[in-house]
């Protein structure tokens, strides 16, 4: 039994790390806007059988403060997380773009201590602030004269934005009172995504007269609606129950290290020393930021 919760934590986690590849792949072949679009509907679509039983009366149910938890968990983890990213590869490696997400528990934690009212301590900042050194080093790379000059590529700002729309998300979870179940929370969560990349489609309508879109983009949207998605949720999930979040918490470091691998044989990016040093200080204060205040 653990060891099947193993095999669904390593796929979760790769198939989440493939998503960022495919986005760089496929960045001719369609529109940044479309893709979030499709792919919080392609899973709404699938998820519907299961979720619309009994869910509005679950919803009727919730108090204000509820509601608005479900909203912010859809704004920030259904629309906002994935769209960034896939803009974000239009113009970034994905390598530099899966380095970032060893970022999400660094924000997580600055974002703990307003929203949740957690203390940081001193030794935690310092992490912070190591974390954020390695942050410098990748989205400058290596070039400090660049970083003070503010010469930094726009897809790396993006995609640390898209990780603290995650990490956002993540906070939003730990608020949640509802009695929704899974693929219930799941489904408000893509129709809250939808209405809020839906007005960034109709802009490129708007502005540039189409929306970008090919047999191999369909193809992408595919993998990342049901294989970067719903398979790897629900292979996250099963894995998180059984392993513990902790346990299983530790394991996401391995998704810059599947993104560099996959970058490296897909798309023939390879690592600079720069993103190793960056990686480097990243996790470096992510230790550090892990120990806990007295």
């Amino acid at each position: 039994m653990r060891f099947a919760a193993y095999v669904a934590l390593v796929a979760s986690l790769f198939l989440w790390s493939g998503n960022w590849i495919v986005g760089r792949a496929v960045r001719e072949d369609i529109s940044p806007a479309l893709a979030a679009l499709g792919r919080v509907l392609i899973v709404m679509l699938a998820l519907a059988p299961f979720a619309l039983r009994g869910l509005a009366a679950k919803l009727r149910a919730l108090p204000l403060e509820g509601w608005r938890t479900l909203a912010l968990a859809g704004l920030f983890g259904g629309g906002l997380h994935f769209a960034l990213q896939w803009l974000a590869l239009h113009y970034t490696t994905a390598t530099s773009a899966t380095l970032f997400i060893s970022t999400s528990p660094v924000f997580i934690l600055l974002l703990a201590g307003p929203l949740l009212g957690e203390r940081v301590g001193a030794l935690q900042w310092l992490g912070v602030t190591v974390s954020f050194a390695g942050i410098a080093t990748i989205v400058s790379a290596g070039d400090a004269a660049a970083l003070a000059r503010l010469s930094v590529n726009p897809g790396d700002l993006l995609a640390l934005g898209s990780m603290l729309m995650w990490a956002l998300y993540t906070i939003m979870l730990n608020r949640r009172r509802d009695d929704l179940d899974t693929p219930q929370f799941l489904f408000v969560l893509t129709l809250v995504g939808a209405v809020t990349v839906a007005p960034w489609v109709a802009w490129e309508l708007a502005y540039e007269g189409r929306v970008q879109l090919s047999g191999v983009g369909v193809i992408a949207f595919f993998y990342s609606a049901l294989g970067s998605f719903l398979l790897a949720y629900l292979g996250w999930s099963y894995a998180v129950l059984r392993l513990g979040a902790a346990r299983a918490g530790a394991w996401m470091h391995l998704m810059p290290a599947f993104g560099v691998l996959l970058a490296a044989i897909f798309l023939g990016e390879h690592p600079r020393w720069y993103h190793f040093a960056g990686i480097a200080l990243i996790l470096a204060g992510i230790g550090l930021s892990s120990v806990k205040p007295n």
